[in-house]
């Protein structure tokens, strides 16, 4: 028997339950800072201060958040599945690797550092700085290493390679405007997987989905899980 492939991609909607703000609502990140502000290697050579206060005030948030019960489904039905369940989440923080799950984070993590120089990565501190120094080659170009808008989001090449192989595919919690991530359905869809959207609101790329579910992550996840395995 050819086991199921459950291909899954998580967006900032699966985290707002454990208090992470989302981007684009009303008391949203992006109500407070422009995105050219903050979010683009340009804003990061003219203004690194400000660039790197708005990291690390979202990674004082991460730190405190704690996985609600949509984080702990994934992680079950990546635990208990007969076949193989691939996590793939546009969220920076580590929720679903607290709740036990492996996850490729395409949009980098609010854990680690880059160096702008010399691509050294590690751990970030709490509070970087706004000339932080790489600990590899000691220019003052430490950055967040998360993937600003205008660059090549992470692990593409490997994420392409399971939407092709997918049987289901499912985005959570994920608005549809942001690309390539946006384009995920189509492409899995192209490679014959059935596709289902779970959101509190259809995304911008609903009509593309075979089947919706609708509501908060918390309730809607863990439900959707359980048909799985049943």
């Amino acid at each position: 028997m050819v086991q199921r492939k459950i291909v899954i991609l998580t967006g900032a909607g699966v985290s707002a339950e454990s208090g992470l703000q989302t981007f684009r609502a009303s008391d949203g990140l992006w109500h407070e800072h422009r995105v050219e502000d903050v979010a683009t290697p340009e804003a990061f050579a003219r203004d690194p201060a400000l660039v790197q206060d708005f990291y690390n005030m979202r990674r004082a948030q991460g730190a405190k958040a704690e996985p609600n019960p949509a984080h702990h489904a994934l992680a079950r039905l990546q635990a208990d599945y007969d076949g193989e369940v691939v996590l793939i989440t546009q969220n920076v923080d580590g929720l679903h690797e607290a709740a036990g799950a492996k996850v490729i984070h395409m949009h980098g993590q609010l854990d680690q550092a880059l160096c702008a120089t010399c691509g050294h990565r590690w751990a970030a501190p709490l509070e970087m700085q706004a000339q932080h120094p790489c600990p590899a080659c000691n220019a003052p170009t430490g950055r967040p290493d998360i993937v600003w808008f205008g660059e090549m989001p992470y692990h593409m090449d490997e994420i392409i390679d399971h939407l092709y192989d997918a049987t289901l595919f499912a985005a959570i919690g994920t608005s549809g405007r942001v690309y390539p991530a946006a384009g995920f359905v189509r492409e899995a869809k192209a490679a014959g997987a059935w596709t289902v959207e779970l959101n509190l609101d259809p995304s911008d790329v609903a009509r593309d989905f075979d089947n919706h579910i609708v509501g908060p992550a918390s309730t809607t996840v863990p439900a959707w899980v359980d048909s799985l395995l049943a």
